[in-house]
């Protein structure tokens, strides 16, 4: 018995063996058939001069410096009619070429570069070139997007471009817009019975069944790095992808016409992206998106990485300190918050006229237009002392405040409906907005005013935060600068969506425009509604002694005689100490006194 259970033992132990070894090889063949897939896909690592793609498999690829890459796709299907290679890097150009050597009908070179190539019949591979034009080595991520016969071919009706198929998406900004360009599509091949090989169809012909969909995919703000962008350029090249993480803003036909523009914001990263697609045969295609931060990473002087100026933190920071003064105390201090508001409105007005009529360095202009803000704070503050109209300065603080309130309107979604792209309607409706909030306060002058210094203080302080933290409210006020600088600046979804130091910073302002108009409503409830004019009360005080002659200042001589007779004071005054020490260069000798006459005894 005791033996049969050796036996047992033993047979059991050997079929564990056996299962294990079973086990590591079915591991093994495991294995090598992923690797075999994996080589037969094409995803292997890059070679020296060499890389193989897979039909929608982002690869990061390195091209090095004075050598030429081979892009090389394999085992396409049948039924793929046209490819687009798209290669992005963050700031260095890419010179990708259907052929070896690069020539001018061949080869496109940019930041986002792609190439669309149709197939012949029984083509199953594929291979392009890439290379760095500025002799440095270039690192991106590039990936190969196939299309059926029925999808359209993204650049197909390129007219006045060297490529003759560009399925580019193509950027210029300033620093008030950005503009997009691109070729006109054209319809697949679908109503050839052999698509491959087949000619295109006729571009007049084609175009009204085709639809242009413009999108916007907005970065992480402050984020330029390379690895986001290159992390994002995956999700924006993929039509499904930027579909639901995009946003549409605007849907044209080749009627419409290009370039789009849409406002700029430096620093900030934002994806264009366009996609074609057939309303007949309810296809579509995407074009090569392109990215942009609307400034330069190769300028040392106003580039990515030197944004905050010096300058600029310096005069929103001193704006900022004046704003959170007039917010709680600019009432009280009637003059000082006078001299702010025309500080504010003379810069603003001064800075508009210099921009457009002068080419100055951005520097000089923040300083002219600080010293010129000086001079209509002086103004305003003049104007009341001399002819004492409370109202017409109210009236002033009370645009400023109409302004704001303008300004925030546009920036809500009702500025994106497509009615105030129109210059005219959009000024109009501005300016009415801009006027009725003065016009509402004139019933209660010392109200407005106090709202007025609440809420512009309070936004002076959130445009000062600005300087040192991005945040979307300053282009509350931007986008209304912008409007002025550039007659043909189109309002389109100029910032991205909003953060959380957006909404902290909405906080902030709430919090001190209530408490600063709760304080200052509290403080002055007993007091006069408005400080009186030292002009107007100087001039009351004169008539007054001109017809009170029982007023004891009616006797006393007016301020002209009063300096006149406090002059001829000091001039007398002098002359005594001069003539009570005279000069030691004085030669007129000093009269002796005669000794007294001698007394004669009696």
């Amino acid at each position: 018995m005791g033996t049969c259970l050796n036996i047992n033992a033993m047979r059991a132990s050997i079929r564990k063996e056996e299962t294990a070894r079973g086990a590591k090889m079915s591991h093994f063949w495991t294995l090598a058939v992923i690797l075999f897939i994996f080589t037969w896909a094409g995803v292997h690592p890059q070679d020296a001069n060499r890389v193989v793609f897979s039909l929608g498999t982002f690869l990061n690829v390195t091209v090095p410096r004075n050598t030429t890459v081979q892009a090389v796709v394999s085992r396409i299907p049948r039924d793929i009619t046209h490819i687009t290679l798209q290669f992005h890097t963050r700031n260095h150009n890419t010179t990708l070429s259907y052929t070896q050597v690069p020539s001018a009908g061949s080869a496109h070179t940019a930041v986002d570069a792609g190439l669309l190539s149709p197939l012949l019949p029984l083509q199953r591979s594929l291979t392009w070139f890439l290379l760095s034009p500025d002799s440095d080595p270039v690192a991106g991520v590039g990936v190969i997007l196939p299309y059926r016969a029925t999808d359209p071919v993204p650049g197909g009706c390129s007219l006045g471009n060297d490529l003759g198929i560009d399925p580019n998406v193509h950027l210029s900004y300033s620093l008030y817009e950005t503009s997009v360009h691109f070729a006109a599509a054209n319809t697949g091949y679908a109503r050839c019975l052999l698509a491959r090989g087949a000619p295109p169809p006729a571009c007049d012909v084609t175009q009204g069944r085709l639809e242009y969909e413009v999108y916007q995919y907005f970065l992480p703000a402050g984020d330029l790095s390379e690895q986001s962008l290159l992390y994002h350029i995956q999700i924006a090249a993929n039509m499904r992808s930027m579909k639901d993480h995009g946003k549409i803003v605007a849907t044209l036909s080749m009627a419409n016409g290009t370039p789009v523009s849409f406002g700029s914001a430096p620093g900030q990263g934002v994806i264009y992206s366009v996609i074609v697609r057939d309303v007949v045969l309810n296809t579509s295609a995407s074009y090569v998106p392109a990215h942009t931060y609307a400034c330069s990473f190769s300028s040392l002087l106003d580039g990515c990485l030197t944004l905050g100026k010096i300058s600029t933190k310096v005069f929103f920071t001193l704006c900022g300190v004046g704003g959170l003064f007039v917010c709680f105390f600019g009432h009280r201090f009637f003059k000082c918050e006078l001299f702010y508001m025309g500080y504010v409105f003379g810069a603003f007005v001064f800075f508009i006229f210099i921009t457009r009529t002068a080419i100055l360095d951005y520097d000089i202009r923040l300083a002219l237009t600080a010293v010129m803000g000086v001079v209509g704070g002086v103004l305003l503050v003049l104007s009341w002392w001399r002819f004492g109209s409370v109202m017409a300065c109210v009236v002033v603080v009370g645009l400023i405040l109409g302004f704001l309130l303008a300004a925030i309107v546009f920036y809500t979604p009702l500025g994106d409906l497509a009615v105030f792209r129109s210059a005219v309607v959009f000024w109009v409706t501005f300016s009415c907005i801009m006027v009725l909030v003065p016009l509402f306060f004139v019933r209660w002058p010392r109200e407005g005013n106090i709202v007025s210094c609440g809420v512009a203080g309070a936004y002076a302080v959130v445009l000062a935060v600005n300087a040192y933290v991005y945040t979307s409210l300053s282009y509350i006020t931007l986008d209304v600068l912008k409007r002025f600088l550039n007659t043909g600046f189109s309002r389109d979804l100029v910032t991205g969506p909003l953060r959380d130091v957006d909404f902290g910073m909405m906080t902030v302002w709430v919090v001190l425009g209530v408490s600063g108009i709760i304080l200052q409503l509290y403080r002055e409830r007993e007091r006069p509604f408005f400080p009186p004019s030292p002009y107007v009360m100087w001039s009351q005080a004169r008539e007054r002694r001109k017809t009170n002659v029982l007023d004891p200042s009616h006797h006393v001589p007016p301020l002209p005689g009063r300096v006149r007779a406090q002059v001829r004071g000091f001039s007398e005054k002098a002359n005594q100490q001069k003539s009570r020490h005279p000069s030691c260069c004085d030669s007129t000798p000093e009269p002796v006194d005669a000794p007294p006459p001698a007394v004669t005894p009696p």
